[in-house]
């Protein structure tokens, strides 16, 4: 499929008019603040992946409070970490974000690789994160292509409701030809697209009369037509090993210090096999370390430790 709005439209009527946009309406995020530090950056995309920024937020400012750098965090055990985390979901990702702070001590004097490739080999940090950071904390002119840019330029370029189900080349290629010459624009740009997507141009409910390329917009011009391609499968959650393995470490997390088999059997009493499968799990995955006497804990962390802007 041809690029309808690339070969017909200037690129720079599209930045003008998104641009402008993004000026008035763009949300006051804290890690999108001029004074975040490139830790605060790496935080903040690592928790957005897959988590709704109204929950990412109040964990954030948390988190940086805490651990203002990655020396800190390295400092402090794995299951501090995890404790701190909450209720944000996919755990693993704040075990990665620990490697990655020790990672930076041990590798880059304990600040944030500038660099896409030192970025890369983080543990944890894949290529849209690498790309993310390396733009919005160091400026480079990349495309960043997060599932809202993605659906933005499926629509207003390409004429389709949606996105594929995964990124392929021709996606990261057309990003690429859109963004500005300026690389301090081109940053603004990929942000602005991100909030387009985020607030107007959403999967179910997009607010067409709201959007300020809507006349210019592919998917528009051809009535909107429904998306017949492939679609990426819901994940369920009621019942689920997620579910378990949430419940599990809910009870580890409430308790301050470690638990019996008891506290985390009446934790999941629906199922004993799945219960002991998803507590394996977590063990293997690094967020649960087991102890004498079939106790368990978060890793590293003391009897009674608490994070330190916990209410007592």
């Amino acid at each position: 499929m041809g690029h309808h709005i690339s070969s017909t439209v200037p690129s720079s009527l599209l930045h003008q008019r998104i641009l402008d946009w993004y000026s008035r309406e763009a949300r006051d995020l804290p890690w999108r603040r001029p004074d975040t530090s490139p830790w605060g950056v790496l935080v903040s995309e690592v928790m957005l992946q897959q988590t709704p920024v109204a929950r990412v937020q109040p964990v954030w400012l948390l988190w940086m409070s805490q651990w203002s750098s990655p020396a800190a965090l390295a400092a402090s055990a794995p299951g501090d970490a995890i404790h701190a985390w909450g209720r944000l979901g996919y755990p693993r990702r704040a075990v990665r974000l620990h490697g990655a702070a020790a990672a930076m001590v041990e590798r880059h004097g304990g600040e944030v690789p500038r660099t896409y490739e030192e970025l890369l080999e983080l543990p944890g940090v894949g290529a849209y994160t690498a790309a993310a950071v390396s733009v919005f904390a160091f400026g480079r002119r990349a495309a960043v292509v997060d599932t809202n840019v993605r659906r933005v330029l499926a629509r207003m370029v390409e004429g389709v409701g949606q996105a594929a189900p995964s990124l392929i080349r021709s996606e990261l290629d057309l990003a690429t030809t859109l963004l500005p010459e300026s690389a301090d624009v081109s940053r603004t740009w990929s942000v602005a697209v991100m909030e387009l997507g985020a607030l107007v141009c959403s999967a179910r409910m997009p607010r067409c009369p709201d959007c300020p390329v809507q006349d210019l917009c592919a998917w528009q011009s051809a009535g909107q037509p429904a998306y017949e391609g492939r679609t990426r499968r819901g994940q369920s959650w009621q019942g689920t090993d997620r579910q378990c393995r949430g419940a599990i470490l809910a009870v580890l997390r409430e308790s301050g210090g470690p638990v019996t088999a008891g506290a985390i059997g009446a934790a999941w009493p629906t199922d004993d096999s799945q219960r002991d499968r998803c507590l394996d799990s977590l063990v293997a995955d690094g967020l649960v370390e087991p102890l004498s006497g079939r106790r368990f804990r978060l890793p590293g962390r003391s009897e009674g430790s608490r994070h330190p802007n916990e209410a007592r």
